[in-house]
Protein backbone atom coordinates (compact mmCIF):
# COMPACT_ATOMS: atom_id res chain seq x y z
CA UNK A 1 0.00 0.00 0.00
CA UNK A 2 1.23 3.23 -1.29
CA UNK A 3 1.08 6.06 1.03
CA UNK A 4 0.93 9.77 0.05
CA UNK A 5 1.76 12.38 2.76
CA UNK A 6 -0.33 15.24 2.10
CA UNK A 7 0.41 18.69 3.46
CA UNK A 8 0.63 22.70 2.20
CA UNK A 9 1.38 25.84 4.31
CA UNK A 10 -2.16 27.58 5.06
CA UNK A 11 -4.41 28.56 2.56
CA UNK A 12 -2.45 27.01 -0.17
CA UNK A 13 -5.90 24.65 -0.78
CA UNK A 14 -4.78 21.64 0.57
CA UNK A 15 -8.04 20.57 1.92
CA UNK A 16 -9.46 20.90 -1.48
CA UNK A 17 -6.64 18.74 -2.67
CA UNK A 18 -7.64 15.81 -0.19
CA UNK A 19 -11.05 16.13 -1.16
CA UNK A 20 -9.82 15.47 -4.78
CA UNK A 21 -7.75 12.91 -3.70
CA UNK A 22 -11.05 10.79 -2.15
CA UNK A 23 -13.06 11.65 -5.04
CA UNK A 24 -10.70 9.69 -6.92
CA UNK A 25 -11.36 6.79 -4.55
CA UNK A 26 -8.74 6.85 -2.31
CA UNK A 27 -8.99 6.60 1.36
CA UNK A 28 -7.78 10.43 3.27
CA UNK A 29 -6.68 10.63 6.69
CA UNK A 30 -7.52 14.00 7.72
CA UNK A 31 -5.68 14.93 10.74
CA UNK A 32 -7.43 17.85 11.51
CA UNK A 33 -11.05 16.33 11.56
CA UNK A 34 -9.62 13.78 13.29
CA UNK A 35 -9.18 16.36 16.19
CA UNK A 36 -11.86 17.85 15.63
CA UNK A 37 -13.41 14.74 16.46
CA UNK A 38 -11.64 14.61 19.76
CA UNK A 39 -12.65 17.95 20.22
CA UNK A 40 -16.07 17.16 20.80
CA UNK A 41 -18.48 17.51 24.04
CA UNK A 42 -17.28 13.25 25.42
CA UNK A 43 -13.89 13.66 22.97
CA UNK A 44 -10.53 11.58 24.62
CA UNK A 45 -8.97 14.91 24.05
CA UNK A 46 -11.30 16.77 26.18
CA UNK A 47 -10.04 16.19 29.94
CA UNK A 48 -6.84 15.74 29.04
CA UNK A 49 -6.83 19.63 27.93
CA UNK A 50 -8.85 20.73 30.73
CA UNK A 51 -6.29 18.87 33.23
CA UNK A 52 -3.19 20.80 31.10
CA UNK A 53 -5.06 24.21 30.12
CA UNK A 54 -7.94 24.82 33.16
CA UNK A 55 -11.27 26.52 32.12
CA UNK A 56 -10.62 25.99 27.97
CA UNK A 57 -13.53 23.36 27.70
CA UNK A 58 -17.18 22.64 29.09
CA UNK A 59 -19.65 19.93 28.51
CA UNK A 60 -22.03 21.38 25.83
CA UNK A 61 -19.13 22.69 23.70
CA UNK A 62 -15.88 20.23 24.32
CA UNK A 63 -12.93 22.30 23.62
CA UNK A 64 -13.12 26.24 23.87
CA UNK A 65 -11.07 26.61 20.50
CA UNK A 66 -11.02 30.22 21.16
CA UNK A 67 -10.24 30.01 24.25
CA UNK A 68 -7.20 28.05 23.91
CA UNK A 69 -6.32 29.63 20.82
CA UNK A 70 -5.77 32.48 23.06
CA UNK A 71 -3.85 30.74 25.81
CA UNK A 72 -1.52 29.36 23.11
CA UNK A 73 -0.90 32.87 21.18
CA UNK A 74 -0.72 34.23 25.09
CA UNK A 75 2.09 31.86 25.40
CA UNK A 76 3.47 29.58 22.45
CA UNK A 77 5.45 27.61 24.58
CA UNK A 78 2.60 25.66 25.85
CA UNK A 79 2.04 24.52 21.69
CA UNK A 80 4.21 21.15 23.22
CA UNK A 81 2.11 20.80 26.10
CA UNK A 82 -0.48 20.36 23.51
CA UNK A 83 1.01 18.39 21.12
CA UNK A 84 2.11 16.33 23.85
CA UNK A 85 -1.73 15.56 24.55
CA UNK A 86 -2.84 15.61 20.60
CA UNK A 87 -0.25 13.81 18.81
CA UNK A 88 -0.79 9.93 20.27
CA UNK A 89 -4.21 10.45 20.01
CA UNK A 90 -4.36 11.44 16.19
CA UNK A 91 -1.25 8.67 16.03
CA UNK A 92 -3.85 5.79 17.37
CA UNK A 93 -6.53 7.01 14.47
CA UNK A 94 -4.08 7.04 12.23
CA UNK A 95 -3.32 3.19 12.71
CA UNK A 96 -7.13 2.64 12.77
CA UNK A 97 -7.48 4.05 9.42
CA UNK A 98 -4.52 2.49 8.29
CA UNK A 99 -6.15 -1.06 9.20
CA UNK A 100 -9.36 -0.43 7.70
CA UNK A 101 -7.47 0.83 4.24
CA UNK A 102 -5.91 -2.33 4.64
CA UNK A 103 -8.90 -4.65 5.32
CA UNK A 104 -10.61 -2.80 2.07
CA UNK A 105 -7.85 -3.55 0.07
CA UNK A 106 -6.59 0.24 -1.10
CA UNK A 107 -3.48 0.53 -2.59
CA UNK A 108 -3.00 4.11 -2.27
CA UNK A 109 -3.83 6.19 0.65
CA UNK A 110 -3.78 9.63 1.84
CA UNK A 111 -2.71 11.12 4.95
CA UNK A 112 -3.69 14.82 5.16
CA UNK A 113 -1.43 16.43 7.84
CA UNK A 114 -0.87 20.27 7.40
CA UNK A 115 2.30 19.90 9.85
CA UNK A 116 3.99 16.62 8.25
CA UNK A 117 7.43 17.99 8.26
CA UNK A 118 7.20 20.39 11.76
CA UNK A 119 6.24 16.57 13.53
CA UNK A 120 8.37 14.73 11.59
CA UNK A 121 6.23 12.55 9.64
CA UNK A 122 7.20 12.88 6.32
CA UNK A 123 9.23 10.17 7.25
CA UNK A 124 6.71 7.90 7.72
CA UNK A 125 5.53 8.17 4.28
CA UNK A 126 6.54 6.74 0.31
CA UNK A 127 5.86 9.98 -1.47
CA UNK A 128 5.59 13.64 0.19
CA UNK A 129 2.81 15.67 -1.75
CA UNK A 130 3.12 19.42 -1.01
CA UNK A 131 0.09 21.56 -2.11
CA UNK A 132 1.06 25.08 -2.80
CA UNK A 133 0.27 28.24 -4.78
CA UNK A 134 2.04 32.19 -5.08
CA UNK A 135 2.21 33.78 -1.54
CA UNK A 136 -0.20 36.61 -2.59
CA UNK A 137 -3.15 34.19 -3.66
CA UNK A 138 -2.15 32.55 -0.56
CA UNK A 139 -2.82 36.08 1.49
CA UNK A 140 -5.80 36.63 -0.73
CA UNK A 141 -6.97 33.69 0.13
CA UNK A 142 -6.32 33.50 4.27
CA UNK A 143 -7.32 37.07 4.68
CA UNK A 144 -10.61 36.31 3.33
CA UNK A 145 -11.34 34.23 6.06
CA UNK A 146 -14.30 35.32 8.93
CA UNK A 147 -11.94 35.81 12.09
CA UNK A 148 -8.18 36.14 10.58
CA UNK A 149 -5.76 39.32 10.33
CA UNK A 150 -2.60 40.16 9.25
CA UNK A 151 -0.66 39.23 13.05
CA UNK A 152 -2.79 35.73 13.09
CA UNK A 153 -2.07 34.80 9.75
CA UNK A 154 1.50 36.00 10.52
CA UNK A 155 1.80 33.75 13.88
CA UNK A 156 -0.04 30.44 12.01
CA UNK A 157 3.11 31.05 9.45
CA UNK A 158 5.50 31.40 11.81
CA UNK A 159 4.88 27.52 13.18
CA UNK A 160 5.02 26.31 9.43
CA UNK A 161 7.61 25.10 7.31
CA UNK A 162 8.14 27.90 4.50
CA UNK A 163 6.35 26.98 1.20
CA UNK A 164 9.49 27.31 -0.82
CA UNK A 165 11.10 24.61 1.63
CA UNK A 166 8.43 22.47 1.37
CA UNK A 167 8.02 22.35 -2.26
CA UNK A 168 12.14 21.77 -1.97
CA UNK A 169 11.21 19.03 -0.01
CA UNK A 170 8.37 17.57 -1.73
CA UNK A 171 8.27 14.14 -4.05
CA UNK A 172 5.04 15.95 -5.88
CA UNK A 173 3.68 19.60 -5.85
CA UNK A 174 -0.14 20.10 -6.51
CA UNK A 175 -0.22 23.88 -7.89
CA UNK A 176 -3.69 24.96 -6.81
CA UNK A 177 -3.30 28.83 -8.00
CA UNK A 178 -5.72 28.05 -11.34
CA UNK A 179 -8.60 26.73 -9.43
CA UNK A 180 -10.05 23.45 -8.97
CA UNK A 181 -10.08 21.36 -12.39
CA UNK A 182 -6.76 22.41 -12.50
CA UNK A 183 -5.40 20.94 -9.53
CA UNK A 184 -7.85 17.63 -10.27
CA UNK A 185 -5.85 17.09 -13.24
CA UNK A 186 -2.47 16.87 -10.77
CA UNK A 187 -4.16 14.90 -8.96
CA UNK A 188 -5.60 12.30 -11.50
CA UNK A 189 -1.74 12.05 -13.45
CA UNK A 190 -0.34 11.83 -10.16
CA UNK A 191 -2.47 8.58 -9.32
CA UNK A 192 -2.24 7.44 -12.86
CA UNK A 193 1.80 7.77 -12.67
CA UNK A 194 1.64 5.81 -9.53
CA UNK A 195 -0.44 3.14 -10.33
CA UNK A 196 2.05 2.86 -13.53
CA UNK A 197 4.67 2.59 -11.47
CA UNK A 198 3.28 -0.31 -9.06
CA UNK A 199 5.72 0.65 -6.28
CA UNK A 200 6.16 2.46 -3.11
CA UNK A 201 9.82 3.35 -3.74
Amino acid sequence: MIVLGLTGSIGMGKSTTATLFAEEGVPVFDADAAVAQMYLPGGEAVPLIEHAFPGCTSDSAGVDRVKLSAVLQADPAKFETLNAIVHPLVGAARRRFFHEAEQSGAEIVVLDVPLLFETGQHDQVHHVVVVSAPEAVQRERVLAREGMSVDKFEAILARQTPDAEKRSRADHVIDTSQGVEFARNQVRALLDQLNTDGDAS
